[in-house]
């Protein structure tokens, strides 16, 4: 079977580590799920083959070394003045000086956008005002001529600390790593301070044909309607999958 490549490339000195290399999503389906039992007479999510496809569509990229966030926190300067503190620091080292590698793209500095650039929109509230961090990522990622890529927090499996902005990049043309600015979740998390360890899963990758689409709605006639949803109902269990659903292969 012919497959299509997604190529992941970084920087030597990073690559030859061999830590939290880009997998296959399908290895991180949660254990609650896991553990969930589907029967007959105990129909659960489990058999919801739609679901499943969330979880193991695509490609998981991991965080590549620990980042520390310190967000809304209340703070006092030398003088005694209270402040909201907001900041984001990586792991013990500066992986540039480390590697050794001055073009790999990860570092222990700070790299944020300022709430003007996402003005009138819903994350700036969510985010408690104040800037959005953003995550340096050391993958290049490579699809076949034709093809973009789909970014997204891991769907139905995300970190309820915080989330990626999600995005689609024209991944067969453009040349260098996608960073990833992420939102706080304020809605859980009015005030946060946590390490996100190095290895948690925050971007779920999906690659996909880029086409050209055009909308056409219509009428569906009634008989057309029974005759689906009786031959849908006939079955318990298992009749998406089993008549509909084309499985797909990640690797």
């Amino acid at each position: 079977m012919f497959e299509k490549i997604i190529e992941f490339s970084s920087h030597e000195n990073y690559f030859e580590l061999k830590e939290d290399y880009p997998t296959p999503i399908k290895l991180n389906i949660p254990e609650w799920y896991k553990k969930l039992e589907h029967s007959a007479l105990d129909r659960t999510i489990k058999g919801c083959i739609p679901f499943l496809d969330t979880l193991t569509t695509g490609y998981l990229l991991k965080m590549p070394q620990d980042l520390y966030l310190r967000h809304n926190v209340i703070s006092k300067n030398d003088k005694g003045e209270e402040f909201r503190d907001s900041f984001q620091t990586y792991g013990l080292f500066d992986l540039f000086s480390v590697l050794q590698a001055k073009h790999l793209n990860l570092n222990s500095g700070i790299d944020v956008h300022p709430i003007k650039q996402l003005k009138g929109s819903p994350f700036i509230e969510k985010n408690k005002n104040l800037p959005f961090y953003k995550i340096l990522n050391p993958w290049k990622i490579k699809t076949p001529k034709g093809y973009s890529c789909l970014f997204v927090p891991p769907l139905n499996n995300a970190d309820d600390r915080f989330s990626i902005i999600s995005g689609i990049v024209d991944t067969d043309t453009f040349p260098n790593e996608i960073n990833f600015p992420i939102v706080v979740n304020g809605d859980k998390y009015p005030v946060l301070e946590t390490l996100i360890k190095k290895g948690t899963p925050y971007v779920q990758v999906i690659p996909f044909k880029r086409d050209n689409w055009k909308i056409k709605i219509t009428p569906r006639k009634q008989s057309e309607i029974q005759t689906s949803r009786l031959f849908y109902g006939m079955k318990l269990l298992n009749i998406y999958k089993e008549k509909y659903w084309n499985k797909k292969l990640w690797k």
